[in-house]
């Protein structure tokens, strides 16, 4: 049993040794729209979908480093609010918004578990609603 906990312990190590990319590029152009409806974007989505991460303590240790690496990839190649100007005449991205938090498919689970301040109220979403034009 020793020799086991002792294995487990030099992979939970081992483990911390491979580097994760946990970069916050440039902000090329930030969103730009109502104070209100950043301020719901900025509290709910920009840490997965924008150039301005913050970094949580945990996103410091493997496997979850890898989770949460991962998460912020995925999120800023769908919608970088950091890169907005190209999309911010496009109705189709303000109305998708409006729809995954609605829907409650956005923010994600997993991080309203840590972050459940995160979550878009009613209140919140009928700001978006108005403004996606809904």
């Amino acid at each position: 049993m020793k020799r086991i906990i002792i294995a487990l312990a030099a992979v939970v190590v081992g483990i911390q040794l491979i580097p994760v990319k946990r970069i916050n590029p440039a902000v090329v152009s930030d969103f730009s729209g109502p104070p209100e409806v950043k301020a719901i974007l900025q509290r709910s989505c920009y840490d997965c979908h924008s150039n301005e991460t913050e970094w949580p303590w945990y996103s410091h240790v493997a496997p979850m480093s890898w989770l949460v690496a991962h998460d912020v990839k995925e999120g800023r190649e769908h919608l970088n609010f950091s890169n907005w100007e190209p999309l911010k005449d496009i109705v189709w991205f303000r109305i998708q918004i409006y729809h995954m938090a609605a829907s409650g498919q956005m923010p994600l689970t997993s991080y309203l578990t840590m972050h459940s301040d995160a979550k878009v109220t009613d209140e919140e979403l009928t700001i978006l609603k108005e403004w996606a034009g809904e």
